[in-house]
C-alpha cells in the first residue's frame, strides 16, 4: 500500500500535469531514500513522485522543494535531468509536500565495477560520468537564478565545523581516535582555493540513469543534498569510489582496474581537470579525506541514534559495525595529504 489517496492525487495531476489521463496506479520504489519515492502509472505514461516523509521533520531536511527547483533550473541547460511537472506545497492533497517528474527509462548500475558492461566499453561509461559532473560544475548558477540556493565561499570551514559539532555533541556515540585527529587536522589544512558551483552532494554511479544501450548518462537523480558548494569537494566525493570498499558504498577498492579496463584514479582526475580548465588538482588528497570524514561523521550520528533506539534497521546496525573501518580509511587518506 502506498498510503496515498489515489483520487486526491489524480485530481491534482489532472490540474497540474499536461496531458495527464487516468486511471492512476501507485507503487513505492524499494530502497532507502529519505524522501519516499513512488512510481505513478497511467495507461499512457509513467511518472515519479517524491514526497517528504510524514511526521515531525528536522528543520531543512527532506526539502523536496529544493530538489524540484534545482532540477527545473537545470533542464533548460540540457543537463540530463527528468522533466518536473509540478511541486505541491498543499499538505491536504497527500499529507506532505511532493513533486512529480517524468519516469526516465534506462539502466542503473549499483556496482562501481560496471560488471554488466563489456570490458572494452567500461572506459566510456566512466568518461560519461566524468563529463556529466564536469558539465554540472561549469554551469553558471547565478545566471540560472540560483544565487540564493546555498552560501558560496568558506565551504570547507563551514562543513568541517558542522560535522565536528555534531560529533562532539553526541556523547552517547562515544569518541573515535581517528575522528578526533581529523577534527584537529582538517581545519588547519584547507587548500587556499575557494570556488563555488552547483554541487550535487551524492554523485555516485547508482544515482544516475544510463541510456538503455549507450554509454551515456540520461538522468542524474537524488538531488536532496544539492547546494552551492565547492566543486572539488563534490568531485572528490565521486572519485572517492577509488578508495571506497564496495561493502560500505559502491566502490572500487580492491578491484583490479587494469583487468577490468577501468581508468586509473590519476587518469580520472586528469580528465576532470582537463574538462574544467585546471592544470592539476594539488589539494585532491585533502578533498578525499574531507569526504571520508563527512561520511564517517554521518555514520557516527547513526551510531548515536542506534544506541538511543531511534535507528534500529539492519542497515543502521551495519553502518555502526563498519564505522571503525571508515574512520581508519579517513585518517589514512589524511596521511596521504601530509597528516602526521
Amino acid at each position: 500500500m502506498s498510503g496515498i489517496d489515489e483520487a486526491r492525487l489524480g485530481e491534482w495531476m489532472a490540474a497540474n500535469v499536461a496531458g495527464y489521463a487516468g486511471p492512476l496506479a501507485i507503487t513505492r520504489f524499494a530502497g532507502g531514500q529519505s524522501n519516499p519515492t513512488f512510481k505513478l502509472e497511467t495507461p499512457g505514461k509513467a511518472y515519479v513522485l517524491r514526497r517528504k516523509p510524514p511526521g515531525q521533520l528536522l528543520k531543512g531536511a527532506h526539502a523536496v522543494e529544493r530538489e524540484a527547483r534545482i532540477i527545473s533550473a537545470l533542464e533548460p541547460t540540457g543537463f540530463p535531468v527528468p522533466h518536473v511537472h509540478g511541486l505541491c506545497t498543499d499538505d491536504s492533497v497527500i499529507g506532505t509536500w511532493f513533486y512529480v517528474m517524468d519516469l526516465v527509462e534506462g539502466r542503473i548500475f549499483w556496482d562501481a565495477t560496471f560488471p554488466d558492461v563489456p570490458r572494452e566499453q567500461r572506459p566510456l561509461y566512466f568518461d560519461a560520468m566524468n563529463e556529466t559532473l564536469a558539465r554540472l560544475h561549469t554551469i553558471d548558477y547565478v545566471a540560472l537564478g540560483l544565487s540564493d540556493f546555498g552560501r558560496p565561499g568558506n565551504y570547507f570551514e563551514r562543513q568541517i565545523a558542522r560535522w565536528s559539532q555534531q560529533y562532539r555533541e553526541d556523547a552517547e556515540a562515544g569518541r573515535d581516535e581517528n575522528l578526533d585527529r581529523l577534527i584537529e587536522w582538517l581545519p588547519a589544512n584547507i587548500p587556499a582555493d575557494d570556488e563555488a558551483s552547483i554541487a550535487h552532494g551524492d554523485f555516485r554511479c547508482d544515482n544516475m540513469i544510463f541510456h538503455p544501450t549507450e554509454p551515456r548518462v540520461i538522468a542524474v537523480l537524488d538531488w536532496e543534498l544539492c547546494t552551492i558548494g565547492h566543486p572539488l569537494a563534490d568531485f572528490a566525493y565521486h572519485a572517492m569510489m577509488y578508495s571506497m570498499p564496495p561493502h560500505i558504498v559502491a566502490g572500487l577498492a580492491g578491484a583490479d582496474l587494469l583487468a577490468l579496463n577501468i581508468p586509473s584514479e590519476a587518469d580520472y582526475v586528469a580528465a576532470y581537470c582537463r574538462r574544467t580548465g585546471r592544470a592539476s588538482m594539488p589539494g585532491y588528497d585533502f578533498y578525499v579525506a574531507f569526504n571520508f570524514f563527512r561520511i564517517a561523521a554521518i555514520f557516527h550520528g547513526i551510531k548515536g541514534r542506534a544506541i538511543r533506539g531511534t535507528a534500529s534497521s539492519a542497515q543502521a546496525q551495519e553502518r555502526v559495525r563498519i564505522l571503525p573501518e571508515l574512520t581508519a580509511l579517513a585518517w589514512a587518506q589524511a596521511q596521504k595529504a601530509g597528516a602526521k
